[in-house]
């Protein structure tokens, strides 16, 4: 479990509320440091919450299919329970399996896989296995890799696009509450009402934007450059395998996609922290 993701939720939450009670001391006035519970009650208005909450997802269901809405618990399992992608596994297991294949031959790489839980390797491997010519290869293994980078980033999307449209929505309820306030200014019990959603409303819209939408949309990030690393990893390595490459090498090769914090627990020379991604853009610059 992703004990940092819940540390971070249940944190921020507890700040803003310790943030609403907190009573600072002032000895001017004779008021010692406390907690004013009460104070929560000022924050909690249902027009507001309609506004904000019913408003972002009003949006977003125009913006996107039902499907999007249907992967919000797959993504909070991937956030919560993310699977482990260790890229230094990936290369010790794709050494071992150059060294079998140069002892042995390829064929004998087929009894090694059924101990493989990545499906992403094993397939990969079984290209090379069933001889499958090695540009067809190369294609196969980086489409597979740009198509898991285009929805991932949709799915990213759903959640960018959340982190948007709820403090335009806390605007809009500000509005509101300013124009009910403009047209009541001589009734003075409707406005601390209008006032209260004037500015609620901006309060929801921050908090859920900085606080949910926006977090998931870059830990999902986080994860995808996980995955990416590790397929890229096995994509090159497969590739390398096929040719025939010394294990050494193809350690060595590996090695450098690294970025530079974990190559350097290799033993591995670098100094460049972003080495993973530039390969990758080099990748695709190629590929072009």
């Amino acid at each position: 479990m992703d004990f940092m993701s819940i540390l971070g939720w249940v944190s921020g939450a507890a700040l803003v509320v310790f943030g609403i009670i907190v009573q600072m001391p002032d000895a001017e006035k004779g008021i010692e440091f406390g907690l004013n519970w009460i104070s929560l009650a000022n924050f909690f208005d249902v027009n507001s919450i309609i506004i904000v909450f019913g408003g972002t997802f009003a949006a977003l269901m125009v913006s996107y299919p039902l499907k999007y809405f249907t992967k919000v618990f797959k993504h909070l399992k991937i956030i919560l329970f993310p699977t482990q992608y260790n890229p230094h596994d990936y290369i010790a297991q794709i050494v071992e399996f150059a060294k079998e294949a140069r002892i042995n031959g390829l064929l004998a790489l087929e009894d090694k896989l059924n101990d493989t839980q990545d499906t992403f390797l094993r397939n990969s491997l079984m290209l090379v296995i069933d001889s499958v010519e090695a540009e067809k290869v190369k294609v196969l293994l980086e489409t597979e890799l740009d198509y898991m980078e285009e929805r991932h980033a949709q799915d990213r999307a759903f959640y960018a696009k959340g982190s948007a449209y709820a403090p335009a929505f806390g605007m809009i309820g500000t509005l509101i509450g300013l124009i009910n306030l403009l047209q009541n200014l001589k009734d003075a019990d409707a406005i601390a009402p209008a006032m209260s959603v004037a500015l609620v409303t901006t309060f929801y819209g921050s908090l859920l934007s900085n606080l949910v939408f926006a977090p998931i949309s870059n830990k999902l990030k986080v994860r995808h450059d996980e995955e990416y690393l590790c397929k890229m990893i096995v994509s090159e390595g497969v590739q390398a395998i096929q040719a025939g490459d010394n294990p050494k090498f193809i350690e060595e090769k590996l090695t450098q996609l690294l970025p530079g914090n974990l190559a350097a627990t290799t033993g591995v020379d670098t100094d460049d922290d972003s080495r993973g991604k530039k390969s990758r853009r080099e990748k695709k610059a190629r590929k072009k």
